[in-house]
């Protein structure tokens, strides 16, 4: 049986992007206090911005805007991944952290363009 989908909030890549989010909160913490107006800044809001664009986009209760909202998730989500990496390069943060989220970004992203395709597929109905 399927799960019913009441909210946002049951969508598994918003539930994964807000841990992703949370995790990068947690790791920044350890950036040197010069980087907060800079990568520790960066990082968070690109972060939070995956999840607040799935959320805004289910909220236009139209597939074309959703569908709109998750790509703008998806540049966000590649985003993030270009802080890391640079994160990473210029030693604010270690590469076991790197890899941990690089992966899970993947796992979004795949999330992402597999909901795509199901809203899409939806639409043209």
């Amino acid at each position: 049986m399927e799960q019913r989908i009441e909210s946002y909030r049951d969508l598994k890549v918003w539930q994964s992007s807000m841990t992703l989010a949370e995790d990068c909160y947690r790791f920044t913490k350890e950036f040197p206090r010069d980087e907060i107006y800079g990568m520790t800044s960066q990082m968070r809001r690109s972060a939070v911005s995956i999840a607040a664009n799935i959320a805004e986009g289910y909220g236009r209760e139209n597939r074309g805007s959703f569908i709109q909202f998750l790509r703008m998730a998806q540049g966000s989500l590649k985003e993030l991944e270009t802080h890391l990496l640079l994160a990473c390069r210029v030693g604010l943060l270690r590469k076991d952290n790197e890899i941990e989220l690089l992966l899970r970004c993947e796992e979004i992203g795949k999330m992402m363009r597999s909901l795509i395709r199901t809203v899409q597929a939806k639409q043209a109905e």
